[in-house]
């Protein structure tokens, strides 16, 4: 078991433009309405930079930035946690592009942004941060993944850690078989004591269980479409300001159960 505590949201995806108004939608307060994702500009970045990164890059600084404002934590000190189900997809379909050509040449931004911490390089340089970082994929389950890494890194070393969970979608024909119908990025600043938190979360692994759902029937089908949107149900009591519990689908065999309560 492992509790930790919440300092920072960042969010953006359809129809939830940013924490601040997202809140409202996950909160009751204003009714979701579905609308396509609206990546702000990374503003970190400087403009070369900018012009390089990919959507996939765009929508985990752009959520990171906004947790970190909203924590009021300095980035540079916090170790990060990027995860994501399929990384960069219209990067990899770029890839399979150009390797499937006659001349099978692949630019060096291409390959740059292959890997899958591309978005945790960038933003390490952006905020000249040398802290610890991590990046992995759990598929479906990613975002459950993130935060269980989180939590080891906050028992391992008491600072703050960033966990961005993000998702953009293929083009065909690879979007038939990986369908992801938008981007939806979700970022934490997670802190091992509870000064200024939103929330005080504590973790611990389970028999599987049914996965808890979202309340709004428009953000239950976000959910169940984006694997980072997975984080919804556990959004939508911190938004609300209530204490309850969260199962979160983790691993074949295991479930995540996160107890959420006031600071």
């Amino acid at each position: 078991m492992a509790t930790l505590f919440v300092q920072g949201i960042g969010l953006c995806g359809p129809g939830l433009a940013d924490w601040a108004q997202g809140a409202q939608v996950l909160g009751g307060q204003l009714a979701y309405a579905r609308a396509p994702t609206a990546v702000p500009p990374p503003a970190r970045l400087p403009a070369a930079e900018r012009r390089r990164a990919g959507a996939a890059i765009k929508i985990a600084l752009a959520v990171a930035d906004e947790a970190c404002l909203h924590s009021g934590i300095d980035p540079a000190l916090a170790a990060t946690v990027f995860a994501s189900s399929s990384g960069d997809g219209a990067n990899c379909h770029a890839l399979c592009e150009a390797l499937a050509g006659s001349d099978r040449l692949v630019s060096p931004t291409r390959f740059t942004n292959s890997v899958h911490n591309a978005a945790a390089g960038y933003w390490h340089i952006a905020v000249t941060g040398r802290a610890a970082s991590t990046s992995l994929c759990g598929f479906d389950t990613s975002f459950a993944a993130g935060l269980i890494e989180a939590a080891g890194q906050l028992h391992s070393q008491p600072q703050p850690v960033l966990l961005v969970a993000s998702d953009t979608p293929y083009p065909e024909p690879l979007n038939a078989t990986r369908p992801l119908p938008d981007s939806l990025g979700i970022a934490l600043v997670l802190q091992p004591a509870g000064d200024r938190a939103l929330a005080r979360l504590t973790l611990a692994a389970q028999a599987p269980q049914p996965s808890t759902p979202c309340r709004d029937a428009g953000l239950e089908a976000l959910r169940q479409q984006i694997p980072a949107a997975r984080a919804l149900p556990l959004l939508e009591l911190i938004a609300r300001g209530d204490e309850g519990r969260v199962v979160l689908d983790c691993q074949p065999g295991l479930s995540l159960r996160v107890d959420i309560h006031r600071p």
